[in-house]
Parts: structure tokens; sequence; C-alpha cells
């Protein structure tokens, strides 16, 4: 009997923790971008003017030499690697900027390169195309990826639809882009990831259909005016559902070790 109980309890507590897992790996990563976004906006804002402006001008230049391909280059020789890793990088953790997407409510910080690394946790600037500046005759490419247990990064992008928008902020700079194409290619179609002349644009990137990942989903705007400058916050508020299942969660977790506790007194009585 002892042992059946016992046995009950712990295959309950294993499932509650499954249960909870993608809720509370989600929260913790939510607050650790949060974190991110808020040490890159204090370290940008520390920033001198100049030494903005020096690093603005060093990502127009590296911008400018990409124009002269025809498609975008994503194989980086060693040094072509350095020279990108060195941009933008304020804080020295390869933090670029960050996206907010206001439709799916997700603001993320980005980070230098696609790595797996990087995408496992967040989302990364896609080397060999335009940093995300601005400018006309620049695309830069942003991938993350959809349906992880751990975050929900750009789970929810195939919500967005043509007129939506999505601002990226780098260098105390926020710009607005509306989506004026979607499309789903295969992985190795880079078409559509061209830089367009006189066009100031950006490429969201991730994987589809969710679950299958043959092809990718790309969402891409143009930069328009931006009506307002973006307030800083500073964190991502968990969703008031999220709360409820934690905190359900960690009662029921609670009864349970209680529960079990008890009742080995009582046997031992």
């Amino acid at each position: 009997m002892k042992k059946s109980v016992i046995f009950w309890s712990v295959i309950l507590m294993v499932g509650c923790l499954i249960v909870l897992y993608p809720t509370l790996s989600n929260y913790w990563n939510a607050q650790h971008q949060s974190q991110l976004i808020a040490d890159y906006v204090s370290s940008t804002q520390a920033l001198s003017h100049k030494d903005s402006q020096l690093m603005l001008e060093a990502a127009n230049q590296y911008n400018q030499q990409l124009k002269v391909a025809h498609d975008p280059d994503l194989t980086l020789t060693d040094s072509e690697t350095e020279a990108y890793q060195q941009q933008l990088d304020i804080t020295n953790t390869g933090i670029m900027g960050y996206i907010e997407i206001p439709k799916v409510h997700e603001r993320l910080p980005i980070y230098h390169g696609t790595d797996e690394e990087i995408l496992q946790v967040a989302i990364g600037h896609l080397a060999g195309t335009s940093l995300p500046v601005g400018g006309k005759g620049t695309h830069a490419v942003i991938s993350g990826h959809r349906g992880l247990p751990s975050a929900k990064l750009f789970t929810n992008i195939d919500k967005l639809r043509v007129n939506d928008t999505f601002t990226i902020t780098s260098l105390n700079r926020t710009l607005t882009y509306q989506v004026d194409h979607i499309a789903t290619v295969l992985p190795d179609d880079v078409s559509l990831l061209r830089i367009e002349e006189g066009k100031d644009l950006v490429t969201l990137v991730t994987c589809t259909p969710y679950g299958v990942n043959t092809h990718r989903l790309l969402v891409r705007g143009h930069r328009i005016k931006t009506a307002t400058p973006t307030a800083t916050r500073g964190s991502q508020k968990p969703s008031k559902l999220n709360l409820w299942l934690l905190l359900v969660s960690a009662i029921g977790l609670s009864l349970i070790l209680v529960g079990t506790w008890r009742w080995r007194r009582r046997s031992k009585a």
C-alpha cells in the first residue's frame, strides 16, 4: 500500500512538471529576454551622441558594401565574420537591437548570426544581409524558430497579415515596417531576400509548416514613418492565463507533496 501511494504521488508530480514545463520555460525566457532588452536600452542611452553616430555610420558603410551583390552572401569568410560581429555590438553580448511585433505580443532581442545555440533561445540576424539600421537599398533578414517548448519566439508570426506592422530598435532609433508580402519558399531559395534598389526592407523568416519545417515562411515589410516613439518598457508581463496556470499547478503540486508527507507520518505513528 505504501509503495503504491508513493508511486502514484511521484507519477502525479512528474506529470505536473511535464505540463508546467512549457509555461515555466516560456515565462523564464520572456523575463530573461526583457532583462536583456532593458540592459541594451540602458547601454544605448549611455552612449554619447558622437559614439552613436559613429556606430551608425559604420553600419551604413557595411550595408553599402552589400549592395554590389545580386544575392545575399550567406557564406562569410573568417575576416568577414569578425568584421560583421563587431557591428552594432554595444553591450558585447552579440545583441544588435530588438524587434517588437504588436499583433503577436512579442518583444525579442536580435543577436548576430543564426547559429543553432542562438535560435534555441532567441532570434538572429542573418549574416550576409543588411544590418537592421534602415536606409534605401537595404534588406535585413531576421530569423527565429517556431514551436520550441522553451520559448515562443517566432511561433505566431504566421498570424501576421499584409498591412500589419513591426518595429526594430537599434542605437536608440526605432524603425517601423509594414508587412507587404508573405510567401512560403524552400529553404535554399533566397531570391526574395535580395536587396531592391531604393527600398528599405526587413524580412522575418521561420520554419513552416508548424512541426514539419520543410519550408520557410517569409514575412516582408517595407519601412514607413514611425508615428510615435516606442516607449521603453522594463519587462513583458506574463498573460493572466499563464499566471493562473502557474498558481493552480503550484497549489496542486504542494497539496500532493503535503498529502504524501502527512500520509507517511500517519503510517509511521
